[in-house]
């Protein structure tokens, strides 16, 4: 119904107030207010807009929705393929260039190997240390002044010389371990390989494996190297000696005398003489 002026004035001095709508005012906003009540909607709030409450209901749904399953993560570590065909020059490429294990992250240089490329003597070491990762070659320092006179004492040596006098060097890993400590499984299965390849190359008459480490890899053993010493073992058929490691033998010089005789015995199998007993045969 209708009010008038004076009937609203009236309204208003007993306490009851009524809205009016403006005379200009739209359906939808009388509509609105009798929705709600008689109470108008404040002016400065704006209407829904159905469209977009669809959109921030699906989004809503979207960031509430499980995850998605996580992409597996791609290993960036991957061994060289290919190293059983690989000549020299590519083979010490394939080495430098190596990031088959974690090693590479923390190396210096790799420890490829230095000597005669078809000696018949081949010393097989451990892992490099500190010296050989500054240097990039095996048997530096203390441990390395020890081998050569080693060696020198049985006519050998790492400098220049025919394949008969000149040793080949090489070491299991070709990088080195953190802190020097020992080589973990999985870095010398992935870096096996290239051992392999080496000795494929030298083509050696006789095989040296110096320290524990070179043995358990080249003789799948883990006997003590006290056990192993002494006999003739075989490495993809050519013979194999094992001894002390040079770094051992600066700590326990009483077995000095047994490294002596170790040279000794493979040096008799290279000429042909030594008995050794039954010798024993690693893949």
């Amino acid at each position: 119904m209708g009010w008038t002026e004076r009937q609203l004035a009236m309204l208003r001095e007993i306490g009851i107030r009524l809205w009016v709508p403006p005379a200009d005012a739209q359906p939808a906003a009388l509509d609105a207010a009798t929705a709600t009540g008689g109470q108008a909607l404040p002016k400065n709030r704006a209407r829904p807009d159905p469209a977009r409450a669809g959109a921030t209901t699906r989004r809503a749904r979207e960031t509430t929705a499980a995850p998605a399953t996580p992409t597996a993560v791609v290993a960036t570590h991957q061994r060289v393929a290919g190293v059983e065909s690989m000549d020299w020059p590519v083979l010490r490429e394939a080495v430098e260039n190596c990031t088959a294990c974690r090693l590479c992250e923390g190396r210096r240089n790799t420890v490829f190997g230095v000597g005669n490329e078809h000696a018949h003597w081949m010393i097989v070491g451990e892992a490099p240390g500190e010296q050989e990762d500054l240097q990039g070659e095996p048997f530096v320092g203390k441990a390395g002044q020890l081998l050569d006179n080693m060696l020198r004492a049985i006519g050998l040596t790492r400098e220049n010389a025919p394949p008969e006098r000149q040793v080949f060097i090489a070491n299991t890993l070709k990088c080195r371990p953190p802190g020097n400590r020992n080589p973990q499984p999985d870095e010398l299965a992935q870096c096996e390989p290239f051992l392999i390849r080496q000795v494929a190359l030298v083509q050696p008459r006789i095989i040296v494996a110096m320290g524990r480490f070179a043995v358990q890899s080249l003789l799948r053993s883990s006997d003590p190297i006290g056990r192993l010493r002494g006999r003739v073992h075989r490495y993809h058929g050519v013979p194999l000696i094992v001894t002390y490691h040079p770094a051992y033998l600066l700590r326990n010089p009483v077995d000095k005398a047994r490294a002596w005789e170790d040279l000794c015995l493979a040096l008799d199998v290279l000429a042909g003489t030594a008995g050794g007993g039954e010798p024993s045969t690693s893949a």
